[in-house]
């Protein structure tokens, strides 16, 4: 057996709540990887190489079980320079609103204005290329004079073409062309890093992902405060986005299932941590609909990958109606003992453990941290070793620590 087969029968062995050879440990940390390279996050913004650079040696240097865990923008500012997203600050970017080693900080405000909503609701297209687009993105503000309504079908269209050949739009188009080579370079970039990972012996998890579909209407629509009000005043365009956007939901899914490099599909759950939503709340607006995408994930051959952001506690019960052994949920924060005892048997548990360890405590705090997490969780199977959360700054002896204990600890 090779030693991608080893490391792919381990993790496949606790994903599906069998008890591997050891206990797998997976991802290297966001943010680490750059700083232990030598480079600031800004660099790897803006040189794809460096990020990749950045990722192959930390793969040799800790050997985890699979490759995962990096930045979702390596390689994208200068993409992000033509587009100029209002939604969104990235290091490196001019203005330097962020420090150059922060993360890409989403910036959340209701582009659906409360006027907007029965255009929302009546025509979704025609708000999106009216409002949607040009409130989010500097390339696409010229969309917003459009008018398509005074082009007849049956006409020259010669109005049309003149609407659509302004020196704005022109220019918006001609962007656009280069978006799309740009795009594409990246790409091709990516599949080189990953060819590079799976030639070292890595697995690869990546299976694509999905947003559950009052967080998109949280995130991208509403903002968090707007949205908390819209569930007792405007409940109706909550639900009528819900179940158009399920439908694309599905679909993504369906499209990710036939051509993504592995096969965990990652969901993070941004406004379903305890206290953010009333239990009848979560059960109505997200658990119905998170519950039918981790369904449909495990229908097209897929596993979903669960991360749940914040605290979990109050929602372990409805975590536990997913079919045995086919579903993947990694905590951030949750009681530990709790979880492994109503979700042991069901699911395969992954994170918990703390990463102000890493970064604050003593080699041997950490030691002690990892085996007892791995004494709690591992019994059975059903378990992989991650984080909570990425453990950008940590001390390069901690994680060096976290890495030989688990892997000598956690042995069966």
């Amino acid at each position: 057996m090779t030693l991608m087969e080893e490391r792919q029968k381990r993790i496949d062995d606790a994903a599906s709540l069998r008890e591997p050879d050891r206990v797998p440990i997976t991802g290297t940390g966001m943010c680490y990887p750059i700083f232990n390279a030598g480079y600031t996050v800004a660099d790897v913004v803006y040189d794809f190489d460096k990020y990749a650079d950045a990722v192959i040696k930390a793969l040799v240097q800790y050997e985890p079980d699979a490759a995962g865990g990096g930045i979702s923008i390596a390689g994208q500012g200068p993409l992000l320079e033509v587009m100029r997203p209002k939604n969104v600050a990235w290091p490196g970017a001019p203005g330097g609103r962020i420090g150059v080693n922060s993360v890409n900080q989403f910036i959340e405000f209701p582009v659906l204005q409360e006027e907007d909503m029965d255009f929302f609701m009546q025509d979704y297209t025609g708000w999106l290329l009216k409002k949607g687009y040009p409130a989010t993105n500097g390339l696409l503000e010229p969309i917003a004079d459009w008018d398509f309504s005074r082009h007849l079908v049956g006409e020259h269209y010669t109005g049309l073409c003149r609407m659509l050949s302004t020196p704005a739009a022109r220019e918006m188009i001609q962007t656009m062309w280069k978006v799309t080579d740009m795009v594409e370079e990246m790409g091709k970039k990516q599949q080189e890093l990953n060819k590079k990972i799976h030639d070292l012996g890595f697995p690869s998890t990546n299976g694509g992902g999905g947003l559950v579909p009052f967080d998109a209407y949280s995130d991208f629509y509403r903002g968090t405060l707007d949205t908390m009000l819209d569930l007792y005043e405007h409940p109706e365009v909550i639900q009528k986005f819900i179940d158009w956007n399920m439908e694309n939901v599905l679909e993504s899914i369906t499209m990710q299932a036939k051509f993504a490099p592995g096969k965990w599909v990652f969901m993070p759950l941004h406004k379903g941590m305890d206290g953010f939503l009333n239990d009848e709340q979560y059960r109505d607006y997200y658990w119905k609909y998170l519950q039918k995408m981790i369904l449909h994930i495990i229908d097209v051959g897929m596993v979903p990958f669960v991360y749940t952001e914040g605290p979990y506690d109050s929602r372990i019960k409805y975590l536990k109606d997913v079919p045995k052994g086919k579903v993947i949920y990694s905590f951030e924060k949750v009681d530990a003992v709790n979880v492994k005892k109503e979700l042991g048997d069901i699911a395969c548990i992954q994170g918990v453990f703390p990463v102000y360890l890493l970064h604050y405590g003593t080699k041997q705090q950490v030691i002690d941290e990892v085996k007892r997490h791995i004494d709690i969780l591992a019994p059975g199977g059903g378990y992989i070793f991650t984080t909570g959360a990425g453990y950008d700054n940590a001390k390069p002896e901690n994680v060096e620590a976290m890495f030989e204990t688990v892997k000598t600890y956690g042995k069966r």
